[in-house]
């Protein structure tokens, strides 16, 4: 009897493992799964990031979301007696040795009045440097009628050592503002830049021998 009982007791603990065994399979196999679902996900999110820049800023263009201004495509279809008060900010991020400023920090404008202001620009700096604009508005739902015809932003400023540099934004308030309810009682907009410090790209080698020979 004792024999029976002790082979009936390996014979449950065969079975006990065997089905053990049979259940870390379809365990691992869905770690396996999940760890497979949560990188794709994972790479999905980093493409993703890429992407959502430029049509971030497409969106914004588009639509003035965030204080983005638009850019003109045609004059405006008139000018009221409204005015508005449209004040000027002048910012420089750290690293970048420029003195900026605007001419006025406040001037009176009818909507749809087409103006040219003025902001100064001056290399504190005994080398050249680099540096880029980017802008934006406030009150941000104002963006989408703040229409730019010419402006200095986004686009590279090469200044020379000591160089000063009057830098010119051709705007209107887009008349259209008025039919909005949001801007009833609207009176200040505020346009703000900021410069920030561009890195300049090492010359190849080959350039720099050109530049050699030609007494560069």
């Amino acid at each position: 009897m004792r024999g029976r009982a002790s082979v009936r007791g390996w014979l449950v603990e065969v079975t006990e493992a065997t089905q053990g065994k049979s259940q870390k399979k379809p365990r691992i196999g869905r770690d396996a799964a999940v760890a497979a679902a949560c990188g794709l996900f994972v790479a999905f999110m980093v493409g993703a990031s890429y992407a959502a820049v430029p049509f971030y800023d497409w969106f914004c263009r588009a639509t003035g979301f965030n204080g983005t201004t638009q850019v003109a495509t045609q004059m405006p279809s008139g000018v009221l007696d409204r005015t508005i008060a449209v004040r000027f900010d002048a910012n420089v991020m750290g690293g970048l040795p420029w003195k900026f400023e605007p001419e006025k920090t406040e001037i009176n404008v009818r909507i749809g009045e087409v103006v040219t202001a003025y902001y100064t620009v001056t290399n504190l700096s005994a080398r050249s440097t680099l540096g880029q604009a980017a802008y934006n508005v406030t009150p941000l739902t104002a963006g989408a009628y703040f229409q730019k015809i010419n402006c200095f932003c986004f686009t590279e400023q090469r200044m020379a050592a000591g160089e000063k540099r009057e830098m010119a934004v051709v705007f209107y308030v887009d008349p259209a503002m008025v039919k909005d309810e949001e801007h009833e009682q609207l009176s200040t907009i505020t346009l703000s830049y900021t410069f920030y410090p561009l890195r300049e790209e090492p010359k190849p080698v080959a350039a720099q021998a050109t530049d050699k020979r030609n007494g560069s």
